[in-house]
């Protein structure tokens, strides 16, 4: 069997997650009897690095964590943000469509077992799920960080929104061009038509006009 290759961000990645859950459970110190949260950290990058992964990969994981930090003053509970931005695509099989249902679940065993408590537990949970449409409701500031933090990515340059749609395009394979073209432009019209794509003040000003301008251009591509 082949050697698992580290990625080059995880040794960094293990601290962020080992600092994140000591002050989402409270403290520095762990809760009497609370495992490491070191092979949990371990667990989710692994799951990160499936080979089936072309755009939900670590990196997507990085830069999803770096966008919720640029966001944190915005959150009511950042550390339950940072903490759904590692478990919202932790189950992804692109032939699947209950990956952020499992994926919350996941959240919904493992954050009790490091002794992160029932009320944070929870809005972590709640989090993942709200991936399924980056529809978070008016006023719901967690949400709005981790959307727009996930939704970062449609404000690239030409050439790194290029590279994200081929990556997309890569987990999904193993569907014909002609079908994929249809289902790829829905999920572009859905996202077109949402009043705002980026909820945050810093993130609507920083990334709204360019990802709109990107959005169109995939999807004239696409129609082409």
């Amino acid at each position: 069997m082949a050697a698992t290759i580290e990625h080059p961000s995880g040794p960094a990645l293990r601290t962020r997650w080992q600092e994140t859950v000591d002050r989402a459970r409270g403290g520095t110190a762990a809760p009497e009897g609370a495992p490491d949260p070191g092979p949990y950290a371990d667990d989710l990058l692994r799951r990160w690095s499936e080979p089936q992964r072309r755009y939900h990969t670590v990196d997507h994981l990085v830069a999803v964590l770096d966008r919720v930090d640029e966001l944190a003053a915005h959150a009511d509970d950042a550390d339950a943000v940072r903490l759904a931005a590692w478990f919202h695509d932790a189950v992804y099989r692109p032939d699947r469509s209950e990956n952020e249902e499992r994926s919350a679940l996941l959240a919904e065993r493992a954050l009790p077992e490091l002794g992160v408590g029932a009320a944070r537990t929870a809005e972590v949970a709640r989090l993942v799920r709200l991936t399924v449409g980056h529809d978070p409701a008016t006023g719901d500031r967690d949400g709005e960080v981790l959307s727009d933090a996930d939704l970062a990515v449609l404000a690239g340059s030409p050439q790194e929104y290029a590279a994200y749609a081929a990556a997309v395009r890569e987990e999904y394979g193993f569907v014909p061009d002609a079908a994929f073209r249809e289902g790829r432009s829905a999920v572009l019209r859905q996202l077109l038509e949402l009043p705002r794509l980026f909820r945050t003040p810093l993130g609507y000003d920083r990334w709204e006009a360019v990802a709109r301008h990107n959005l169109g251009t995939e999807l004239d591509l696409l129609a082409g």
